[in-house]
Parts: structure tokens; sequence; C-alpha cells
């Protein structure tokens, strides 16, 4: 191991039926350093995270820790605990019901017959010690989630941690609780502790890191000095799409061309949800695709959720052709002409034990209502509509939707929506996880509706997916919007450098 080296995992690999998560990939954390793993969606920093803490058994590779003479076996959490490797997650795994003491030590090996003075004695030195504003023998529920997480830190650090691993630590927190966290990493890391920072939030990895690893699609990017990694250059390595690489995509689409082609459909002022994304303005033409677009975690979903009423909003507005509506629930914005095909079918989407038929008239019998059902051969009728529509590979309509191919099931839910013939059209990620034909097919087919006069909005992880689809964007960051490109603006190194913040260093 190198002198300063805490930890070095060298060659990694960890495959799960049909899908390489990791390949040779290698990570070191020095002492008194905080790290930050970086990459998008798949890209394989929870899968190394739980080999690190025994939650999976690598299938190739080493691990190696300061203090031992040979490889480290890991084989579980306890293990990994032992070697002083510690994990708090973004859900905080603490007893809210228990003192703050209680959480410190329960489950602790060597604390039967500890007295309940000697437990609080013990945690208020920690406590101190650490600058946490929190009393041993107070119950944990009465703290904020950032204290609570403090408080899982603390544990940590008292089980002689030598590596803390921070998962997400700071999406449930706000601005002022953001710097307490950060105030407390730099006190460990001035103490040795080394720390891997796994975050979405670029502004934060700037703010608060040594380093960066970026990983992508299972395999490692680099390791980078946090001077030597600019935030474009760091988007650019998340995406794989090196600036000079790139080129201007464009699309001889048909346009809607109607006289209410410049008419503001839907407008938000001032949108907020209980999801912490900050305030925001929207609005959307007549016969227009426009999107949200940034890395993910950037609130781009929690944007069109808001507007649905997928989440409570907390404050604004929304206009509907210049008139105040309430949106409080997904029903309202049904009723209002919105149809939302959610980011995760499995989980939003799909009622996986009902037919093909059942999910495609779903959305529409809601708004009819329960108690004015379909018969069998209306809701037959219409399923055969769509199937054929959409080209849907099913061997009938009474098929489960889910024996059917991940693209399928997404025009199932696509056809759902258009059957309620919306006059906006909200897509988030609907070509993720599906074969390149299908999203064509798709992307096509949100064309084809704009210029028919619906009103769309399409969200995706690829840029170039993006820049074929949409003509204006609204680009996001750290869960506000930081920008607006025209569609003489949608390039990707323009896209790329605002969601970076501006920078443009890196042409």
């Amino acid at each position: 191991m190198k002198e300063k080296s805490v930890l070095e995992m060298r060659g990694i690999c960890k495959s799960f039926p049909g899908v390489r998560a990791l390949h040779d990939v290698d990570f070191t954390l020095c002492e008194g350093e905080i790290h930050a793993l970086m990459g998008e969606n798949g890209a394989g920093k929870s899968t190394l995270i739980k080999v690190l803490t025994g939650v999976y058994e690598k299938d190739e590779g080493e691990i190696f820790l300061k203090g031992l003479d040979k490889a480290a076996v890991i084989r579980s959490p306890q293990d990994a605990q032992k070697l002083g490797i510690s994990t708090v997650y973004q859900e905080i795994t603490l007893c809210p019901n228990l003192s703050v003491a209680e959480n410190m030590y329960i489950g602790r090996d060597g604390q039967k017959g500890v007295s309940w003075k000697k437990m609080n004695a013990d945690a208020e030195k920690i406590l101190k010690t650490l600058d946490i504003p929190a009393k041993a023998s107070r119950q944990l529920s009465n703290y904020s989630i950032a204290i609570q997480q403090m408080v899982a830190i603390a544990r940590a650090v008292d089980m002689d941690c030598k590596v803390l691993i921070l998962d997400e630590p700071t999406s449930s927190l706000d601005e002022q609780e953001v710097e307490k966290l950060f105030g407390l990493m730099r006190d460990l890391r001035a103490k040795g502790v080394g720390i891997i920072f796994v975050t979405h939030f670029l502004d934060q990895v700037y703010e608060v890191c040594d380093k960066i690893t970026v990983l992508r699609d299972g395999g490692l990017v680099g390791e980078y000095e946090i001077a030597d990694l600019p935030r474009v250059k760091l988007v650019s390595k998340m995406l794989g799409k090196e600036l000079d690489d790139m080129s201007d995509i464009k699309t001889d689409s048909v346009v809607y061309e109607g006289a209410d082609k410049d008419a503001k459909v839907f407008v938000a002022e001032g949108l907020q949800s209980n999801a912490g994304i900050k305030p925001f303005d929207f609005y959307i033409k007549k016969g227009e695709v426009n999107g949200f677009t940034g890395l993910l975690g950037s609130g781009r979903s929690e944007c069109v959720r808001a507007i649905f009423g997928a989440d409570p909003v907390i404050a604004g507005s929304l206009k509907k052709n210049g008139k105040h509506i309430k949106i409080k629930k997904p029903i309202d914005a049904m009723k209002q002409g919105i149809a939302y095909l959610p980011e995760d079918r499995k989980v939003d989407g799909i009622v996986g034990d009902l037919s093909v038929r059942d999910n495609i008239i779903l959305a529409e019998q809601v708004l009819k209502g329960f108690f004015h059902p379909y018969s069998k051969a209306e809701a037959k009728k219409l399923a055969e509509e769509y199937i054929k529509l959409l080209e849907i590979k099913t061997a009938s309509a009474d098929t489960p939707i889910k024996s059917l191919s991940g693209g399928n099931q997404q025009k199932v839910i696509l056809a759902r929506w258009l059957l309620t013939h919306p006059e906006y059209l909200i897509l988030d990620e609907p070509t993720r996880g599906i074969d390149v034909g299908t999203k064509i097919e798709i992307q096509k087919l949100v064309l084809k509706l704009a210029s028919e006069g619906m009103s769309v909005t399409f969200i995706s992880s690829e840029t170039d997916e993006m820049i074929r689809t949409c003509s204006r964007l609204i680009v996001m960051r750290d869960r506000r919007v930081v920008g607006e490109l025209g569609s003489d603006e949608l390039t990707q190194n323009k896209i790329m450098s605002t969601i970076a913040g501006g920078e443009h260093d890196a042409k």
C-alpha cells in the first residue's frame, strides 16, 4: 500500500445475471482525505460501496486496509465494521424513539452491564469532541435530520472508524444543515479519518472534497485532484461525452403551425413542492416540446412531479390558458388535461398483475369514475386500437403486463395517457432501459404529437436525445433552475457548461 493510503481497492469486478456492474475498478482513499465518488445512475457507485461494506461479495479483485499485512476478507457488514469501515446512509438507520446515547451504543459488543451514567457520559464526551449540538440523554426524535445524521457519524467514528462512507447524506438537508455537516466532515478529516462522499451535488463536491473518482458504466474513468478537474470536465466524464467529440444534432421535424402556436398553455410561477426543489418558474406553449435537463439528482423529476401534483406543492401558482388552477393531487392535474409518464415505470407506472388492456384503460377509467366502468368489449376495442397504434408487442390484450419487455411496458403506459387525450404530456425518462429501435419510435411519436398541437415536456439523461427532441431546455443543478436554452443554443457544449455552472475552460 502507498504510505498515506488507508484503503486500496484493486481490480474489483462484480457481475449479476446479465449485468456487469463493476469491471476492473481501482479506488484509493488516503488518511485525512474527503474523496468524492461520482457517476450517473448505473455507473457502479452503489455496487462498489456494497462490495467494500460486505453487502455484496466481489467476483475478482483485492481490498487492502492500513494495518493489515494481507488483503482484507469482507463477507458481511459486521466484517467491514470490525475492520474500521463505517457507512452513514441517506436514510437514517437509527431509532428515533431512543436517546442519542442509546443510538450511539446500541448493538455494540461489550455494552452489556454498562451503566446509564457511564454511557451518557461517554456519549457526551464524543458529541463535545465533534462539536455536535445534541444532548446524550435526550430522545433522538427531538433533533433535526441533520443532527441525526451527525449522531450516526459520531457512532461510526467512536467505533474506531478508519474509513467513513457518507452515502448521499445531504439530500434531505437545507443549506444551513449542510454547512454544519461539512464542518463535522472537515473536523474528521483533520483527525485523519478517510471519508468517501457519494453525492449528486456538484457544488458540494467542490466545496468540501480533495479528490474525485469517476465511474461510468461499471468502469473506472479516472481519479482526479479537485483542482485538476473543472466542473464542465467532470460533467463530460460522467456522461461519457468529451467536448471535442461533440457534434450538434438538429431535427428537421414537422412543427406545430397553428394560429395559437405562441400561446402559453400552462404557466407555473414560484412553484415549490415538499421534495426540496427551489421555487421555479415554468411555461409551455401549444405544440412545443421542452425539457428539464441536468445530472441525476438535479431536481428535474421533482419539477414535473410538482406540476402534476405527485408531490405536495407548498408554494407558487399554476395557470392554464391564463386562468389560475389548483392542483393538489394527480387527479386534479388529469382533469386539467395533464398526463404524466413517471421516471420509474416498475414502481409508479405499471400494475404488474393486471392485463395490458386494464393497464391501458386505467387512467381514462379513473377520469370516468369507477361507478361507470367500461364494458369488456369497449375496453378491448380501446386497448387493441392503441396496441396497433403504438405497435405494442404482446400475445393479446389479456396478457399480464409484467410479461412484456421493458420497451413494450413503456408503450403501454404511453398508451394509457394518450387514451385520455391530454393537452399536456409529461414524459420522464420514457426511453430508459429500452432498445434503440423503440427509443427512436418514441422520439418520433413525441414530435408527431407536438406537430398536432399537444404540448410535451420530455426528460432524458441522454443529452443527444434531448437535443433531437426538444426545442427548449430548462437546465437544473442542485435542485434549482440555473438556465434556459433556446433552440439555437441546444448543443452538447452549451448544455454541459450550463449544468456545470457556466464554465467554458474545457473548450
